[in-house]
């Protein structure tokens, strides 16, 4: 993580202005007043109120509308005839495509080649054209960029313009208008900080008791950082999954807003997000997408870190895009992230009887899956995942339990590795190999990209193992074994940081002695 290199001005936004631009928007000339639904389900299981916000209902799935049609409808006369342009992986590119329609402006979206096809479909039926770009966002922004400097379209920024942030400052005026008593706290999913702008300058204005707490993801912590430093920070790298907020630094105008009312930001993981999803899914029938189901992940947490009851609480469920082939990781990851689920690795005696008695211990816990392989002569490795009912104190019980029956326990339940590839390849030993090295890969998912990485690392060292699992994401993840002696390895670390790939040393990982060494 660095510091930004654009210095703050210290000129602070008049929040006057921005309530008055707030109550003074055209955004329900294309936006709906979405639901704000009491979640029975999540309140009682949490001994809260808790209220869903349900941007999902929006005609894009989406908060993005608001924001962009604010900013597009405010165009003078000779910019719509310019056209616009702006760079998106989707939900604000179809915000940006359906105003552009509604006011009949010839619009170009910059969408990066790895955004899926269900946004890019989406956008080009709104009518925008598109031009795919680039393999993330910073990318395709730029190339935007380029296009508006040389063509004279206005670039609709998707988060860090002040008619933007008035835009999404409605949800906040919404909330006020529908919510029948006080709200103890509001809770915003944060990616550029363009919602939690508008609806914390909002909410605080009227409502100063109500608390606006931000929720990022843990491996996209753009707010969290800056606010950590008091300052704007670039996050090296982001995360992959919540693609919708996948950013490496707060807007200046946005933090600007933030640092002085927002009161704090919550991080998630992975598991927690996948496990909010079902509990939206559960409460209204609809699938969020990972960025959208930040606010019920953060609501989670903050109660059970702060005991609180009875208290007034409201999730804004941002969006609803995701891609359908992304559900078997969420799925895949959900009871890991309510706990109901624990991964384990045991040693036990290669010795007959000792399976039985394995078996005998764990009891009448289900089992969601067993993988064995053979070690030796003395000791066999089983791979198991146990569920739940009560994971807070049977987990540490069944633990304890194989400890003083003498097996070698390791839990796996945090072990990325283990949770992504392991799980499905468990038994792949090779004793003769030498000089093994085992990283863990994230490249764009693009036509040829498997290929590209599999000619790059094998043209140079040997490939002695191979992992490729597809999450219908914008990035593909693989877990790689290269023998490589330690005279090459100087060169080989050289190697890995040319070729331009996200990568984790694994070699060091307890389950790739346990399982694969």
């Amino acid at each position: 993580m660095k510091k930004s290199n654009l210095k703050h001005d210290n000129t602070e936004i008049d929040l006057t202005e921005m309530i008055a631009a707030i109550n003074s928007t055209r955004v329900y000339e294309v936006a709906e007043v979405s639901a704000l639904q009491l979640g029975k389900q999540l309140s009682s299981k949490l001994d809260n109120n808790i209220y869903l916000k349900r941007e999902d209902q929006q005609t894009v799935f989406s908060f993005k509308l608001r924001g962009a049609y604010n900013k597009i409808s405010s165009l003078s006369a000779t910019q719509k005839q310019a056209g616009i342009i702006a760079a998106s992986a989707g939900n604000h590119a179809q915000g940006v495509a359906l105003s552009a329609s509604k006011l009949n402006i010839v619009a170009q979206i910059v969408m990066p080649v790895t955004t899926p096809g269900i946004k890019v479909d989406s956008v080009r039926n709104w009518g925008a054209e598109v031009l795919l770009s680039g393999d993330n966002y910073d990318e395709a922004y730029q190339q935007a960029a380029q296009i508006a400097a040389a063509t004279g379209r206005t670039f609709i920024h998707p988060y860090d313009d002040l008619k933007v942030i008035a835009g999404q400052g409605t949800l906040g005026k919404e909330l006020l208008d529908q919510a029948s008593e006080d709200l103890d706290a509001i809770f915003v999913p944060v990616g550029g900080g363009g919602l939690i702008a508008g609806v914390a300058a909002y909410v605080k204005h009227f409502s100063p008791q109500t608390k606006i707490i931000g929720v990022e993801p843990e491996e996209a912590s753009t707010l969290y950082s800056a606010m950590q430093a008091d300052e704007r920070v670039v996050l090296e790298q982001v995360g992959i999954f919540a693609d919708g907020v996948a950013v490496k630094q707060i807007g200046a105008n946005t933090f600007d807003i933030a640092r002085r009312c927002v009161d704090e930001v919550i991080l998630v993981s992975v598991d927690e997000l996948c496990a909010a999803i079902k509990d939206i899914f559960e409460e209204t029938r609809v699938v969020s997408e990972p960025a959208g189901a930040l606010s019920v992940a953060g609501i989670k947490k903050y109660v059970q870190r702060e005991q609180v009851k009875n208290q007034n609480l409201v999730a804004i469920n941002s969006g609803a895009n995701i891609n359908f082939d992304r559900l078997r990781h969420v799925t895949e990851r959900t009871e890991l992230g309510e706990g109901s689920e624990a991964l384990l690795a045991v040693t036990i005696p290669e010795k007959k009887g000792s399976f039985f008695q394995f078996c005998e211990i764990i009891g009448n816990l289900s089992i969601s899956e067993f993988n064995y392989r053979y070690a030796d002569d003395h000791a066999a490795h089983i791979f198991v995942g146990v569920k739940f009912e009560d994971a807070p104190t049977q987990k540490p019980l069944l633990i304890d339990k194989l400890h003083k029956c003498g097996y070698s326990v390791n839990d796996l339940s945090d072990n990325e590795m283990a949770k992504l590839h392991l799980r499905h390849m468990v038994g792949g030993r090779s004793p003769q190999l030498a000089d093994e090295l085992i990283y863990r890969f994230e490249f764009p998912e693009r036509p040829g990209a498997l290929l590209k990485f599999l000619s790059f690392v094998g043209s140079q060292w040997n490939i002695s193992l191979f992992h490729y699992r597809n999450h219908g994401a914008a990035y593909g993840r693989v877990l790689a074994g290269m023998q490589v002696p330690p005279v090459e390895r100087a060169s080989f670390r050289q190697f890995l940081d040319e070729l331009g790939f996200t990568y984790h040393a694994e070699t060091d990982n307890p389950v790739y002695d346990l399982f694969l060494r």
